[in-house]
């Protein structure tokens, strides 16, 4: 059997990392933005934003949502995140199936991020001297440098700070993106949403206002965890020694497990997102690499973005609803009944063999003139 290559931070950093169609868009960039006289046409001078209010954000970790508004008070402000990166091993079903996962602040998916549109997002991004890996950050919301990416490469023991102008309304992807290894970091967890609410919230496209009671964020995550010979999953003592391996399974396009917010049966038994009837629930639903079919089972999608941009009218009444890979969507609905209702990605193969299901337990009194048995099973 031919040797088999093993990652280092030497291999990685030196190599791997510096390969690849990303590197010259980077390398540009990094210039542009290092160059001292470069002209520039902003909107907003840095003495203008330098006059702004800066709101110091907590974040916290999915399917939990930190604290904001959802219309905006005054003006533009600067909100100012901070995320560790932080490689860490996970273990994905109750198997003990381990994944040497790539995280933003220690969860898959990473927190989600909530602004208002036209204000900043001003992020800190740490990548510890534990690490192993180079990273960066690459916003769907943002506009130039790959994202952000090319502005965010951050080796182990560095940090930097990236500022963007929220110009659009919606819910987007985040996720790493380093030169040479895309694929492999964002199948690895290091994916996150933001969700950019307009100034006046939500509606419903004609006008009526949409306040939610809850915001819920699902993060769906497929993963590649390579099999010995024996078809047994395999454990490795680092992230880097298992590149060749995750990387051949990655290339058949076949994931080993489809999970939501981690793990298969994060959000279900005790985890189970919660809400009682007459709840207005918000629900932020994002796939950073594959196409997926979210189903509310018993419900419904009251009003769904199903690409996640609040400027355009969202859907009504939808059973099933199609979020492509690399976005992120958002689903309401005010809940009828009480129960357990399954929340899952209608590829059913996805959602009951590879793991990709939550639950909803919803409390309340229940309504016969919705759903009623009318006559209970029996014999013919």
């Amino acid at each position: 059997m031919a040797e088999q290559f093993q990652m280092t931070r030497r291999t990685i950093l030196g190599g791997a990392a510096v390969a690849g169609v990303l590197t010259p868009i980077i390398v540009a960039s990094m210039a542009h933005a290092e160059g001292a006289a470069i002209e520039t046409n902003a909107a907003a001078t840095a003495a203008d934003i330098a006059k702004l209010e800066r709101v110091k954000v907590e974040l916290v970790k999915p399917p939990f949502v930190h604290a904001h508004t959802q219309k905006a008070e005054g003006g533009p402000k600067i909100y100012e995140f901070t995320m560790t990166i932080e490689e860490k091993k996970m273990i994905l079903d109750d198997k003990g199936t381990e994944v040497h996962a790539m995280t933003f602040n220690g969860s898959v998916p990473g927190p989600l991020l909530v602004v208002h549109q036209n204000d900043y997002v001003e992020l800190t991004l740490i990548n510890p001297e534990t690490n192993e890996l180079q990273h960066n950050i690459d916003f769907h919301a943002a506009t130039g440098a790959l994202g952000g990416g090319a502005l965010t490469v951050v080796n182990p023991g560095e940090r930097t700070v990236l500022r963007f102008k929220a110009t659009k309304a919606g819910v987007f992807v985040y996720h790493c993106a380093p030169p040479g290894m895309v694929p492999w970091h964002v199948t690895s967890g290091m994916n996150g949403a933001i969700m950019v609410l307009p100034r006046d919230g939500l509606t419903d496209g004609h006008g009526k206002e949409l306040t939610y009671d809850h915001v819920y964020y699902v993060g769906e995550q497929d993963f590649y965890v390579p099999r010995d010979a024996d078809g047994n999953f395999k454990k490795y003592d680092s992230v880097g020694e298992a590149y060749d391996d995750t990387l051949a399974v990655m290339r058949t396009l076949t994931p080993s497990h489809i999970v939501f917010n981690g793990a298969v049966g994060a959000l279900t038994g005790d985890n189970a997102l919660k809400a009682k009837v007459g709840d207005k629930v918000l629900i932020v639903h994002s796939q950073a690499n594959r196409d997926t079919r979210p189903h509310l089972i018993g419900g419904h999608g009251d009003y769904v973005w199903q690409t996640g941009k609040f400027h355009n009218p969202p859907d009504v009444d939808q059973e099933t609803w199609f979020i492509p890979g690399g976005t992120a969507g958002a689903a309401y609905y005010t809940f009828q009944q009480p129960g357990i209702y399954a929340y899952v990605n209608h590829n059913l193969i996805e959602a009951f063999e590879l793991g990709a299901a939550g639950h909803f337990a919803v409390t309340g009194d229940w309504n016969d003139d919705l759903m009623t048995s009318v006559s209970p099973p029996s014999g013919v």
